[in-house]
């Protein structure tokens, strides 16, 4: 038994800081794994955690909800979904969302288990009272149940990580946007989720596909996976020409709306061609409302909006595996604009929240 050096967001009266804390390897339970983490992404939705921006959180909190490690530990024998136990040494990810119930209305009878109510979240919902449940940490605990994954061969964890959430995130958005062959696509929004629903959209077939981002740091690197176009026109009208005038004035068959800002959804529905669809993916933290006429941007456009929620294990085991076999053509761990130490873990968070880096990453082991 070692202890741990963690990172914690606690919260004391109101206000949500950041500690440095070592706390206790944990005995495994039968069916329990620890990893020696290797790299835990730093996200927007860890900015939104530090600045209370979520309900339901029972701070202290370890964040670091998509994670890459080494086994270290394993009581008994834990297997894939193939049915083949893992080793010690083995490099795996895990599935984040953990406690989906598949028993509930929701899992049954509406099979969306993304709106499960007992889903928990490693990094997210699960307290640091409760032990190592998060990736900013130098080792996690996988509870029994928890979905592991073996990195497949092509995968590096660097590249592995540089998907981070926003390739399973942007995967599900793909999924819900149904990209038919030659399907002209807007992508609103150049982050990590945004750029790899514009990768996963020209994987799915589409003929063209646009990212729509005011910041040029940002379009630079969808310009880097290979997108046709990029638009970074300063104002609404000027962008939503741009996207007119690349779709012979019709507008786009599908719009992804990534951005996180609830003015892109005006924005986005005026993108979009009559009878087509908009798929809102960005939404993650309530930003505020917007105003949206039903007549002109829904109802008359005859158009299909659909919203998409978090992640399930289809989404991870599908964005591995397609992330694999594409890691040579795109060369993930080059989105990774910087490795940081524990001790650095503020510095992450501001350069996130800042736009300064597309992709922040942690390594908890690392000097």
């Amino acid at each position: 038994m070692s202890d741990v050096k963690a990172v914690i967001m606690e919260k004391e009266e109101g206000h949500i800081r950041l500690a440095t804390k070592t706390l206790p390897e944990p005995d495994l339970e039968p069916g329990g794994v620890l990893l020696r983490t290797l790299f835990s992404e730093v996200c927007g939705t860890d900015v939104h955690l530090l600045k209370g921006q979520l309900a339901g959180v029972p701070y202290p909190i370890i964040p670091g909800h998509i994670n890459v490690g080494t086994i270290e530990k394993i009581n008994g024998t834990v297997c894939d979904i193939d049915g083949k136990p893992f080793q010690f040494g083995d490099i795996v990810a895990f599935l984040d969302v953990h406690e989906t119930c598949h028993a509930c209305w929701y899992c049954l009878v509406a099979k969306a288990s993304t709106r499960c109510p007992n889903r928990k979240v490693y990094g997210i919902t699960y307290s640091a009272k409760d032990g190592l449940f998060g990736g900013w940490s130098q080792k996690i605990y996988l509870k029994p149940g928890v979905k592991i994954v073996k990195l497949p061969p092509g995968l590096a964890p660097k590249d592995f990580i540089a998907g981070g959430c926003g390739a399973p995130t942007a995967l599900h958005a793909v999924e819900r946007a149904a990209i038919k062959l030659n399907d002209s696509v807007v992508v609103q929004g150049s982050g990590p989720v945004g750029l790899f629903a514009a990768v996963f959209s020209l994987l799915s077939g589409a003929g063209e596909v646009i990212v729509v981002d005011p910041s040029k740091t940002r379009l630079k690197a969808a310009e880097m996976v290979g997108v046709d176009h990029v638009i970074d026109a300063a104002t609404p009208d000027d962008r939503v020409a741009g996207v007119l005038k690349l779709t012979n004035q019709r507008g786009a068959d599908v719009t992804i709306e990534a951005s996180g800002n609830p003015q892109a959804v005006s924005e986005g529905l005026r993108m979009t061609r009559d009878n087509g669809t908009y798929v809102v993916v960005g939404q993650y933290t309530d930003a505020g409302d917007v105003m949206i006429n039903p007549h002109w941007q829904i109802n008359r456009k005859h158009i299909d909006i659909r919203g998409v929620w978090g992640i399930d294990f289809s989404h991870f085991h599908k964005a591995i595996h397609v992330m694999a076999r594409h890691s040579r053509r795109f060369g993930w761990h080059r989105l990774i604009t910087q490795v940081y130490p524990l001790e650095q873990v503020q510095n992450a968070l501001e350069d996130v929240e800042s736009l300064k880096v597309f992709k922040a990453v942690i390594a908890p082991n690392e000097p």
